[in-house]
């Protein structure tokens, strides 16, 4: 019975994929560690006292890297705003405008969005790039 739920969780349809040169993978690998980076300072921004504003620096590498690896996994991924992944991304920037804009409390709004960014970019790919509708 176990195999039978695992085969039906494989056959899920997935967004359709095209191959990409290696070098825009292996860039898109060091664009999601400076990611990584500033994501981190941005959180720490919130969560920690002492800080007063987030460093603009860090705000800029977060949001620009950010829009990087959605651009090199649209690529790969032709129908990533259809996909499990491409709807969180658009959540999570819908979470964060809206935290920016004080409507709800900005603190367990970020830390909310970066626990659902490493849920679902560590989902296995039939989660991540099932296809949503």
């Amino acid at each position: 019975m176990a195999g039978q739920k695992s085969n039906r969780q494989n056959k899920a349809p997935l967004g359709r994929t095209v191959d990409r040169p290696y070098w825009i993978l292996v860039l898109s690998l060091i664009i999601r560690a400076v990611h990584q980076v500033g994501a981190a300072v941005f959180l720490a921004a919130f969560l920690l006292k002492g800080i007063d504003a987030i460093p603009m620096l860090y705000l800029i590498l977060a949001a620009a890297t950010g829009g990087l690896l959605l651009l090199t996994e649209g690529l790969r991924h032709r129908q990533i705003f259809r996909e499990v992944s491409g709807i969180s991304t658009m959540i999570k920037i819908f979470i964060l405008w809206v935290a920016h804009n004080a409507w709800i409390p900005a603190i367990p709004a970020v830390l909310f969005v970066f626990l659902m960014a490493s849920i679902f970019s560590h989902a296995p790919k039939n989660i991540r790039h099932r296809l949503l509708f």
